[in-house]
């Protein structure tokens, strides 16, 4: 019996402390109004008020075929993609949904992105914004077995994000060889 209750003493310790992530929070604010913050699920973005600024920057960009299948082609599937974001941002409203059109576009795996909302201070519930030392936003990070080989930080240098994806790719395939 003293093994037993022993035992349920060890798990209840354990569980309360365990971390658990929000996912999905939004808050709120009367000076800047609703933001996503911290982990986020694809699906709030097809919620108002994100879904009439998402749905307008997928729909109008004209996504690079060739490119697409070059990135096809270099496996950007086998990357993971974490998007460091802000929903009051301007930068973030453009960019965000041309990358997941991108993504959609090349039949990229949902599972392999990572999103995360930032407040006006780029900060996050949970500090994740840390260990990528995000000064920007949107911040795209593309990442090979758990580590960083490129960004994309707020605008793509060439103009296009897919062109960008493109040269990370590329940069990454000769930096193994070279």
């Amino acid at each position: 019996m003293k093994k037993l209750i022993a035992l349920i003493i060890l798990v209840m310790t354990f569980n309360s402390c365990a971390q658990k992530v929000v996912i999905n929070r939004e808050v709120d604010s009367t000076e800047y109004g609703k933001m996503l913050l911290g982990p986020q699920a694809l699906s709030q973005f097809q919620k108002e008020p994100y879904k009439a600024w998402y749905d307008e920057n997928y729909n109008i960009y004209p996504v690079d075929k060739n490119t697409l299948a070059e990135l096809k082609k270099e496996k950007l599937n086998s990357y993971n993609i974490t998007v460091f974001l802000g929903t009051w941002c301007g930068d973030s409203k453009r960019n965000f949904p041309r990358l997941m059109k991108i993504l959609e576009e090349t039949n990229y795996p949902k599972a392999k992105i990572t999103v995360i909302g930032l407040n006006r201070k780029k900060q996050s519930p949970n500090g994740e914004e840390v260990k990528y030392n995000i000064t920007h936003v949107p911040t795209i990070i593309v990442e090979k077995y758990g580590k960083e080989i490129g960004r994309i930080t707020e605008e793509p240098e060439t103009g296009f994000i897919e062109k960008d994806l493109l040269n990370i790719l590329k940069k990454e395939f000769f930096a193994r060889f070279f």
